[in-house]
């Protein structure tokens, strides 16, 4: 699989690497929308704190994307999106407002509306 648009990456997909301990070197697709939305829920958190009066500093966001058997095939059961910040300007309550604000107005949430997403956010000091 290659990413055409920007040429930044060639990967190897592999069906039977999906469940495995090992992903030897391949990706899933799974793997691939844990990216797309972690990176996509930064970018939209960082617009809303800046928007809230806030400076992030540091965004750590990890999206866990999970899959389930389906009849027939598999589905995506479930997302979890854990972010930890450290921001000037906003208060832990601010911080909870623009995480919760960024994960249903994210252009990927909202590609996702099908799976459940999670959030837990903390801010850092």
């Amino acid at each position: 699989m290659e990413l055409t648009s920007s040429g930044v990456a060639t990967f190897d997909v592999s069906f039977p690497k999906r469940a495995a301990e090992e992903a030897g070197g391949t990706t899933s697709p799974e793997e691939l929308i844990a990216a797309a939305h972690s990176s996509c829920y930064a970018m939209q958190l960082s617009a809303l704190i800046a928007e809230a009066g806030g400076t992030p500093q540091s965004l750590e966001v990890k999206a866990d994307v999970s899959l389930g058997p389906d009849n027939p095939g598999f589905k995506l059961t479930g997302i979890k999106l854990t972010v930890r910040g450290e921001v000037d300007g906003l208060d832990a309550d601010g911080f909870a407002k623009a995480a919760q604000a960024a994960k249903e107005s994210c252009p990927v949430s909202k590609a996702l509306t099908g799976v459940e997403i999670t959030l837990d956010a903390a801010l850092e000091s």
